[in-house]
Order: structure tokens, then C-alpha cells, then sequence
């Protein structure tokens, strides 16, 4: 048998990104993986015959358990909460370097699933594992998980319908939205927002940024916004980089991490539907600076 702390590290990877997933946040997922490597640690590694399902059931029993508790949390959460932003980057820590963490706004989307369906969700649909081999980890019987899992493709299809926009479009209109937003420019803004835009900022009640809820509309959009360049930063360093796969603002001032923007756009790349803003120091800590 390898020793069991590669055995350990060797799926440490899969587990920090099925648990990220179901979470959204990167501190509550590093604690489900030192309560994993406990429950590793403690057994025979001779009397496991299948490593890997045993540290993914254990990882996703200890994610279903914390999720009652992270509930709880954002109920007294001050204005919308956003999933933790994971940057990709040539320096970056080695758990943001994956190409299976799910976008910022299907994580979102993610929110409104029992925790139950997210974890069948992301088993399946991200993780490929079968609905015999769900049942097993989550003590469900295999015709259950698939009804659960119907639910929650239904669910998601619904409010996200598959789409893939050009990771080169991507870029360049997150580039000019940049440019657009932090210039003031009110004229360029109105042309680049959907009509139904959202702006969702998370800055959980430590930082400038954000409000009590979603601003919602291009007119209410773009006062916000204009109005925020209004305010410019001291030392304020401006970054592109990849955030849950997608190209992204991430804002350092005096080199630390002050805000990280991702806008998701239509279907067609044309205009933004949906701008996403961290600015919670919490959430940001763990970022990389360049």
C-alpha cells in the first residue's frame, strides 16, 4: 500500500473541488478536508479496498453536514452572498489551479438546490460519477439519487440554460465593461448592459461596496456604477486574470486584494447580464497578487 499521506494528497484535488462546489467557500471546504484527513488517518489503510470512494464518501458526508451550518451564517449575512472567487493564475496557490471549479454564476445558481440535489448535481454532472455510485455515498438508494438528479438538471437548465461564450469575447468585453465602468462612462455602460442586468455586490457589510440587496435594471445599473467611479483608489492596480474559469477584473490596492468582477454574459456574448463583485476582505484573502 502507498503511504497514506500520498494516498491522501493524490486525491486531495478532486476532493477540494467537489467540496468547493457544493460550498462555495474556500475556508469551510479546507475545514471538511482536515475532517476528511482525520477520518483517513484514523483507519487501517489495509482494510480499504477503494481509497478513493472512501475519501470522496467522507468528504461529501462532511460537506452535506456543514452546509446547515453555513445556511445559518448567511441568513444574518449582511446583503447578497457570493461564492468565495478561486483565481487562476501562473503563481497561484496549487487549490485554485483547477479547471473543474464551476463558474461563479452556475455556483450561484447552485445556492437555490437542496443540499441534497447540489451534491448529486455536482457528482454527476461535474465530478462523472453514476447514480449507483451517488447512492452509496450519500446512503440513498440509486432511484432516489436519480430523481434528485432529474430535479436538479431541471433546476438549473431553467434558470441556466447551457450556453458557452467565446473565452476571447469573454475578455474583451469584460475588458471594455472595465473601462466603461471605472471611466465613468455612462454612454458606453448603457450600450454594453442587458436591459434586465443584475449587479450583484458582496462585500458583506466590511467594505464600501454593496448594498442590502441585487440592483437590478441598466438605468439603476449604471447610476451605481458611474457613481462608484466617482470615488477613485489610491494605488489601485488593476488585474485580468481567470476567476472559476472565467476572464475576470481582480482590483489590488497597495498590493492587496480590494475586489474581484466577473460579468456573465448573454448568450450571444453581445451584452452583460449579470455583474458580480467580491469585495468581502474575508472572501479574498486567499487570493495571489502578481
Amino acid at each position: 500500500m502507498p503511504d497514506a499521506t500520498q494516498v491522501f494528497a493524490d486525491h486531495r484535488e478532486l476532493l477540494f473541488s467537489i467540496v468547493y462546489n457544493m460550498l462555495g467557500s474556500v475556508s469551510d471546504t479546507e475545514d471538511v478536508l482536515q475532517e476528511t484527513w482525520l477520518a483517513w488517518a484514523s483507519r487501517d489503510p489495509d482494510q480499504i479496498d477503494h481509497p478513493r470512494a472512501y475519501l470522496v464518501r467522507v468528504a461529501v458526508n462532511q460537506g452535506l453536514a456543514h452546509q446547515s451550518a453555513l445556511r445559518r451564517r448567511r441568513e444574518t449575512y449582511v446583503g447578497p452572498w457570493l461564492p468565495d472567487p478561486l483565481v487562476t493564475s501562473a503563481d497561484a496557490a496549487a487549490h485554485a489551479e483547477r479547471a473543474d471549479t464551476l463558474s461563479l454564476a452556475l455556483l450561484v445558481v447552485l445556492e437555490t438546490l437542496t443540499p441534497l440535489e447540489r451534491a448529486v448535481f455536482i457528482l454527476h454532472e461535474v465530478a462523472a460519477y453514476q447514480h449507483t455510485e451517488i447512492a452509496a455515498m450519500i446512503d440513498r438508494s440509486p432511484a432516489a439519487v436519480r430523481r434528485l438528479a432529474h430535479r436538479a438538471r431541471e433546476h438549473v437548465q431553467a434558470r441556466r440554460p447551457r450556453t458557452q461564450v467565446d473565452p476571447r469575447l469573454q475578455r474583451q468585453v469584460t475588458e471594455r465593461f472595465v473601462a466603461a465602468a471605472f471611466g465613468g462612462d455612462l454612454q458606453a455602460l448603457m450600450e454594453l448592459l442587458a436591459p434586465d442586468v443584475t449587479l450583484w455586490a458582496d462585500g458583506g457589510g466590511k467594505s464600501n461596496a454593496g448594498g442590502p440587496r441585487p440592483v437590478r435594471g441598466r438605468d439603476n445599473v449604471a447610476r451605481v456604477l458611474v457613481a462608484s467611479a466617482a470615488q477613485p483608489l489610491d494605488g489601485l492596480d488593476l488585474q485580468y486574470r481567470q476567476v472559476n474559469g472565467d476572464p475576470c477584473a481582480v482590483l489590488f490596492v497597495e498590493n492587496a486584494p480590494y475586489a474581484v468582477m466577473v460579468v456573465d454574459l448573454n448568450a450571444d456574448g453581445s451584452q452583460v447580464r449579470d455583474i458580480y463583485t467580491v469585495s468581502n476582505p474575508d472572501k479574498l484573502a486567499h487570493l495571489p497578487a502578481e
